[in-house]
């Protein structure tokens, strides 16, 4: 039976300029901002295990992945260093496709995610009948495991969207199939980066015959310190390695990478296929296990780390065998 959408939606270019950033905030922001500042990162959303099985195509700068995943780049936000908490929103839009009829598809730009304390919202911006909307799309509920906080980055793994009522009315008059609240919508991975700021100065006690520096002059002195930290990683390029084992089709590997930036977001492909992120430490390390698929080829694969900027890249190589180990 053909689906009967309740209202028709806009599309193409006349839908994208509609969801533009100009045309305003997805959702007024809370007058209280977090800590720091987010300085990039992503959020992966996969849709293969929500309640309703939706296909995802994405616009430009996200980047539409294999198995109904997709990478949002963060472009403003903030975070709270101490709770982990998050409030960012992510550039591109998202087009939903159902996994049969012939709807057009559903793009949703505009998007922000927040959470605070294990619970947020997903909020999404969209049109119909010519007009722009803002709505709450999804409730989103944090996993067990909490948000992983470093001193220059938050990462929130397993983060499970469902619907509100009110995105659960938008989708059941697109599809003309009947959404209800608590459907899933699928599961966020969020990775941060909130750079380095500078420690406070802390007064000290004169000594006789020392004059004791300025906050302002000892702010000044730790700022350029960091600078010249900053410009002598830049000059040598971050190196990757990935760990020895049993390299057999099903099993797992780490990579783990040196001379990044503390705080810096890193993304992690496996055979150029971009999947995992990663967050430096403040030894400007990274560390991402990865599974190797039963089934991975015989031969020689590649893991490549890659920073949000695009600026930097370390590769390794790693074997797989499908019968027995090296």
């Amino acid at each position: 039976m053909t689906k009967r959408p309740g209202a028709a939606v806009v599309t193409g270019g006349a839908l994208l300029a509609l969801l533009c950033p100009a045309a305003g905030p997805a959702v007024a922001q809370d007058t209280e901002a977090f800590a720091r500042t987010v300085s990039g990162g992503y959020a992966t959303w996969t849709t293969t295990d929500a309640e309703r099985r939706m296909s995802i195509d994405v616009t430009e700068p996200a980047v539409g992945g294999s198995a109904d995943r997709a990478w949002f780049p963060a472009t403003s936000g903030s975070a709270d260093p101490q709770t982990g908490a998050v409030d960012v929103e992510l550039g591109g839009a998202a087009r939903f496709a159902p996994a049969a009829g012939t709807v057009e598809p559903l793009t949703l730009g505009g998007l922000r995610l927040r959470v605070d304390d294990d619970e947020g919202a997903l909020y999404a911006r969209t049109a119909v009948d010519g007009r722009a909307r803002e709505l709450t799309l999804a409730d989103v509920t944090a996993g067990a495991a909490g948000p992983v906080v470093r001193s220059g980055g938050v990462t929130w793994t397993g983060l499970r969207a469902s619907l509100t009522e009110e995105g659960a009315k938008l989708l059941s008059a697109w599809s003309g199939d009947p959404f209800a609240r608590g459907d899933e919508l699928g599961v966020f991975d969020v990775t941060l980066g909130t750079g380095a700021e500078p420690a406070a100065a802390e007064p000290s006690t004169p000594s006789s015959g020392s004059p004791t520096p300025s906050p302002d002059t000892a702010t000044r002195e730790q700022q350029e310190q960091q600078k010249q930290q900053k410009q002598t990683r830049g000059d040598t390029p971050p190196t990757a390695r990935v760990t020895t084992g049993a390299p057999t089709a099903g099993g797992e590997r780490t990579v783990i990478g040196a001379g990044f930036e503390p705080g810096e977001v890193v993304l992690v492909a496996i055979d150029r296929d971009t999947r995992y992120q990663a967050v430096a430490d403040d030894a400007g390390h990274v560390s991402r296990t990865f599974p190797v698929y039963a089934t991975a080829a015989e031969g020689t694969h590649t893991v490549e780390l890659t920073t949000v900027t695009g600026g930097r890249t370390a590769v390794a190589e790693f074997g797989v065998r499908t019968n027995s180990p090296f």
